[in-house]
């Protein structure tokens, strides 16, 4: 009983070290032994929990996935109003979790992973689909006809801060968590702000 009350705690601890391993190093190079060693577990056992690294890689995209999710439902439960909820959305995509360094180099070396590999490339699908989604139906209330056209931009604008993110050295301009919120809030607030007739389209 102890054995399997065991697992989940161990699968846990070599999905972190993944990220942390991932991040330390700054590319999907890793070993199975070296995220084992990192999570304090012999290689047999990663393998046995998991099956092969690819498995590790897939488990750990859904872990963020999974924290991702709960910051974004967590910051629209307190939000009233399409308004607050966009800006709760904008806020979670750059949660304290989600955004430290090793998330981030996690976050872009997914990205990579998913033009060959088919679960990584499905979860991030998922990943883009619900953000769009979340995005464009609070704004279609404010922006109407233009909601998914404003929802890819700031998807695309959140997504390149996070590529910048984890190409930049501290300290080299690139926004941090605040910074980056603010810029991206700002650019919601060019997208709704009050229109010539003349600009619709």
């Amino acid at each position: 009983m102890a054995r399997i009350s065991a697992e989940p705690k161990r699968r846990a601890d070599i999905v972190k070290a993944t990220i942390v391993e991932i991040g330390a190093r700054g590319s999907l190079e890793v070993t199975v032994a070296q995220i084992a060693r990192r999570a304090g577990v012999s290689s047999a056992l990663a393998h046995h929990y998991f099956g092969s690294k690819e498995a590790i890689f897939a488990a750990t995209m859904r872990h963020v996935l999974t924290l991702f999710g709960a910051e974004v439902r967590g910051a629209l439960a307190s939000a009233r109003g399409p308004r607050a909820r966009l800006e709760a959305i904008i806020r979670a995509s750059f949660a304290a979790g989600s955004f430290r360094r090793e998330v981030v180099s996690a976050w872009l070396n997914f990205y990579v992973l998913a033009q060959t590999d088919p679960e990584a490339r499905r979860l991030l699908r998922v990943y883009h689909h619900r953000l769009r989604s979340n995005l464009i139906h609070d704004l279609r209330p404010l922006a109407g006809p233009r909601a998914a056209r404003i929802a890819d931009g700031l998807g695309a604008l959140i997504d390149g801060l996070y590529l910048r993110a984890a190409l930049s050295a501290p300290g080299q301009g690139t926004p941090d968590r605040d910074g980056a919120i603010a810029l991206v809030l700002d650019t919601l607030g060019r997208e709704l702000a009050p229109r010539d007739p003349g600009q619709n389209r």
